[in-house]
This record gives C-alpha cells, sequence and structure tokens, in this order.
C-alpha cells in the first residue's frame, strides 16, 4: 500500500514542477498562474493516483487554487481510508 499523501509531499510535489522549495509555494495560488500547464497537471495526477488518490485532470483543473486542490486529494485519501468513496 501507498504512503499516505501529506500537505509535505503535496507542496514538495508542486515545488518540483514551480522550481521553487516547499515553503515557498503559495497554496491560494491559482494553478494556471503559477505557472502549471496542462501537461505538468496531468503529471500530478498521475502521481497522486500511484499514491492512491483518485483524481483526474478534470477534477484539478477546475479548482483555482492549489488549497483547493489539497482539500480534493485530502478528502479523498480519507474517504478511501475509511473506505468510502
Amino acid at each position: 500500500m501507498a504512503e499516505p499523501l501529506t500537505l509535505a509531499v503535496f507542496r514538495a510535489d508542486l515545488a518540483e514542477f514551480l522550481h521553487q522549495r516547499p515553503d515557498d509555494v503559495d497554496l491560494d495560488e491559482n494553478p494556471l498562474l503559477a505557472g502549471l500547464d496542462s501537461l505538468r497537471i496531468t503529471t500530478l495526477a498521475e502521481r497522486w493516483r500511484a499514491a492512491g488518490v483518485q483524481v483526474s485532470f478534470l477534477e484539478l483543473a477546475e479548482r483555482t487554487s492549489f488549497a483547493e486542490w489539497w482539500r480534493l486529494l485530502s478528502e479523498r485519501q480519507t474517504g478511501a481510508s475509511h473506505g468510502g468513496a
């Protein structure tokens, strides 16, 4: 079983694609305005699915901040760990 996706890992994943340090990632920032394109968003979605969190490119693309991404991912992860959707 994959390790749970933590906020620290989430920030590190974003920082890798944004060429920032994890602590410098602004969770209130819009992913597209931060510089993520569709290929990078797809790659992140694949990475997080590999970690056990079911999320699609479209679900990420329709959210307007990294904080919204994290809420979605953490809800999905919590739901999965408790046997929910």
